[in-house]
């Protein structure tokens, strides 16, 4: 069995954040990798937030322990759908007051949101390789 574990994509996603601030500082400046950090930080952020809400709506399809009532999916989805919206509405407005301050260099930021990318996309090369390595015939 083929496990994609999120904590592996937890790993990779600040081993790529920590690669890419400093291979920035060191290249470009730190004004440029301080950007990368800001970028990188609210991805993280963001992907573990969204994992936690995805998980708690997920566990409304589960049947209820004996003696609770299950809450009700509509509402449940509801409050998904709206935290969803609130965290991407917060990320925007975040990144617009660093870069209309002038705080933070746009490519800098790009380029911390993708560590996340960076990590599932490495996981899940790394997941095909294993799965098309162990296959027989």
């Amino acid at each position: 069995m083929l496990d994609i574990s999120l904590k592996q994509v937890q790993a990779l996603s600040f081993g790529f954040l920590v690669v890419l601030t400093g291979g920035s500082w060191l290249i470009m400046s730190w004004f440029f990798a301080q950007s990368v950090l800001v970028g990188g930080v609210i991805a993280i952020a963001s992907f573990f937030s969204s994992h936690r809400d995805i998980a708690s709506f997920l566990k409304t399809f589960e049947p209820p322990e004996e003696g609770k009532e299950k809450e009700k999916k509509g509402s449940v989805k509801s409050v998904y759908i709206i935290k969803f919206w609130l965290r991407l509405a917060l990320i925007a407005v975040v990144l617009l007051l660093f870069i209309r301050s002038g705080k933070a260099d746009v490519i800098g930021l790009l380029l911390g949101l993708s560590t996340v990318v960076f990590a599932i996309i490495l996981t899940t090369l790394s997941v095909a390789g294993r799965y098309f390595l162990s296959r027989k015939g």
